[in-house]
């Protein structure tokens, strides 16, 4: 153990001679924490509205300065001409319209209905459906502000209530994802390149010939990595809860216990990309572009994994990252404790378990 020790203490003075690892070691996941925060936002806010108001009467007026009120639109021109609107998206990169017809504010007092028509920017789906909720829900608000205090004959009132996210916001949905996209490939990638560079340089024959046992001297290199890590998640869950304002429901320490869990798993990973590489870049280039696609397509924190074809759902259970996406989202928004997600920790653990021992496996211990 005292051999160990010293080969683990080694491995340390690696990491902090390094300048180079130690930038991308604790800058990557800072800047990815705090670009893929502010950058990955599924809110809509000040997108361009036009208003085209025939009618030019109080209602119209109402509801349009109720849109200009609204931080999820901005007020970009107001026309008297049907005509001018298309030639205004093409310009003005508007995303909505509102056009209210002429005697609005009539038809509404007396027909007791009236017509608004609603067009928006189709070319992204997504941002449009979002928009015309916005815009539904504002024209309801003014119309529950008509109807206040009446009785309406077979009026069925909807109240929603959104669980574990009331307001909505970008980050409970996104933080659980980039921790784990963070951890895996910082894991993976430190791992198969520190390993590797071993082998370029040559030096990997006296660390084999040494009076340690090889494979203890592939756990020691891995080692300050996994406590590493371990204050990157520390790092990662500081910036999520002040900056970005990401609750913590669960038990921390259940949340620290997956989160190494994950990390041992990476860390495996890692070790099996040096095994079958004898090159940085070569390690590099698998770890970066072979680990990035499948936790972005396949953690489910970008893309509902419910919409894809069953051969991707099932490709997707053989990425520890979306375990781990499940584990985390369960603990930190629903404030789960382990027995609802156990079934998902066992399913990492497998994962840990196969990917050291085949990496164990795998480890040459003669150089060719």
């Amino acid at each position: 153990m005292k051999q160990f020790k010293s080969f683990i203490k080694k491995e340390f003075h690696h990491v902090f001679r390094d300048r180079k690892t130690l930038m991308m070691l604790f800058g990557m996941p800072i800047i990815q924490i705090i670009l893929f925060g502010f950058a990955m936002n599924n809110e809509i806010k000040n997108a361009k509205l036009l208003v085209c108001d025939y009618a030019q009467d109080e209602a119209s007026i109402a509801i349009t300065r109720k849109f200009e009120a609204n931080n999820n639109f901005k007020l970009s021109k107001s026309i008297l001409d049907y005509k001018e609107i298309e030639e205004s998206f093409k310009q003005e990169n508007l995303k909505l319209a509102i056009i209210f017809p002429g005697n609005f504010q009539n038809d509404l007092l007396h027909k007791k209905q009236a017509a608004i028509q609603i067009i928006a920017d189709g070319a992204d789906p997504n941002t449009a459906s979002t928009l015309q909720n916005y815009a539904a829900s504002i024209i309801r608000d003014y119309q529950m502000s008509l109807t206040a205090g009446q009785t309406i004959p077979y009026s069925i009132n909807t109240k929603v209530r959104m669980l574990y996210n009331p307001e909505l916001k970008s980050a409970p949905t996104f933080v659980p994802g980039i921790m784990a996209l963070v951890l895996m490939l910082i894991c993976v990638l430190m791992t198969a390149v520190s390993i590797v560079r071993e082998k370029e340089m040559g030096t990997m024959e006296i660390l084999l010939v040494s009076p340690i046992n090889p494979f203890l001297v592939i756990v020691a290199k891995a080692m300050p990595y996994f406590f590493l890590s371990l204050i990157n998640l520390a790092v990662i869950l500081i910036l999520s809860v002040t900056l970005l304002g990401m609750p913590i429901h669960g038990s921390l320490i259940l949340l620290v216990l997956e989160s190494a869990l994950l990390i041992i798993c990476s860390l495996s990973v890692g070790l099996l990309i040096s095994n079958l590489t004898n090159s940085q870049q070569a390690a590099m280039l698998i770890a970066m572009m072979g680990m990035m696609l499948p936790i972005l397509l396949f953690t489910g924190f970008m893309f509902p994994l419910e919409n894809m074809p069953i051969p991707l759902q099932m490709i997707s259970n053989l990425v520890p990252s979306k375990w781990y996406f499940i584990i985390i989202k369960s603990i930190m928004l629903k404030g789960l404790g382990f027995a609802a997600v156990w079934k998902e920790t066992l399913i990492l653990l497998a994962m840990t378990v196969f990917l050291l021992l085949l990496s164990l496996k795998k480890f040459k211990t003669r150089l060719e």
